[in-house]
């Protein structure tokens, strides 16, 4: 195989792996500064990807499916930031468990990344819908976003438990395959279609993305004059999405590929 061929191909599912539990490491090591900063840029992508989202969706007349797919890419927008210009996503770092798995860190590392990635995407989403707010953009198309991004919160928030802690799963899935797939680029055009697949895939389907759901909910419910959201609803999906996403990536993506591919120790890193 040329040196040309190694470098063009994809870097194998083995090796992804072992790069996951590197940047696990690196990740669990880093200053809580940077980590908070880096958290703060990643919420307010993730928002500015909801908020594309809601705007690609609006008025649309070209059926559920399309619409659906349509918006599902212009939500991409988000994790392409992430991923391309570099930022710590909660959602993302579940995959931290590949290195814990390995005792590579401990669960005390585990918990400070993620403690501060939320903490900072949440920061990162409120502020993105302040920013949002003050810039009108509800009132675009005669106010039709402003319909559209109630009507999105309000069926967050009729969801009931179960089907939000599915959603969050069947998300965070999605997205965990989504940043694994990145890591097997080369290249950023490799790296952009990595994320398109899984995460239009999420959006089309309807599942729950917990740091998106910090831009929709609170953005819904400022604009919601009427008070037709339900807040406690709103505060039970975040709940459930949360722990959904949590189960969804460490479980179905980071415990899955541990198993296949690191477990043993060295052994289990053989190729």
């Amino acid at each position: 195989m040329s040196k040309e061929h190694d470098f063009a191909d994809a870097h194998p599912p083995r090796e992804i792996a072992r790069q996951v539990e590197r940047l696990g490491v690196a990740k669990a090591r880093m200053d809580s500064i940077t980590l908070l900063v880096l958290a703060v840029l990643a919420g307010a992508f993730i928002a500015l990807g909801a908020l594309f989202f809601t705007l690609v969706v609006t008025g649309s007349s070209l059926g559920l499916g399309v619409t659906r797919l349509l918006g599902g890419l212009s939500f991409c927008l988000g994790l392409v930031l992430v991923v391309v210009a570099g930022a710590e996503l909660f959602t993302g770092n579940n995959l931290l468990a590949m290195a814990w798995a390995s005792g590579l860190i401990g669960a005390r590392d585990v918990l400070r990344n993620w403690v501060l990635a939320y903490l900072g995407n949440v920061i990162g989403c409120l502020g993105t819908v302040l920013l949002v707010m003050g810039a009108n953009v509800a009132d675009l198309d005669g106010g039709a976003v402003r319909e559209t991004a109630i009507a999105v919160a309000r069926a967050k928030a009729d969801l009931s438990l179960v089907e939000a802690f599915a959603r969050g799963v069947l998300c965070n899935a999605l997205v965990c395959i989504a940043v694994w797939l990145t890591m097997g680029g080369r290249s950023v055009t490799d790296k952009i279609l990595a994320v398109l697949f899984p995460i239009t895939a999420f959006v089309a389907l309807g599942f729950e993305h917990s740091i998106a759901n910090w831009f929709f909910l609170p953005f819904g419910l400022a604009l919601d004059a009427q008070g037709t959201i339900s807040i406690a609803g709103a505060g039970r999906n975040i709940v459930a999405v949360t722990v959904g996403n949590v189960a969804g990536g460490t479980l179905l993506v980071a415990g899955v590929y541990w198993v296949a591919y690191l477990r043993g120790g060295r052994e289990g890193r053989l190729s």
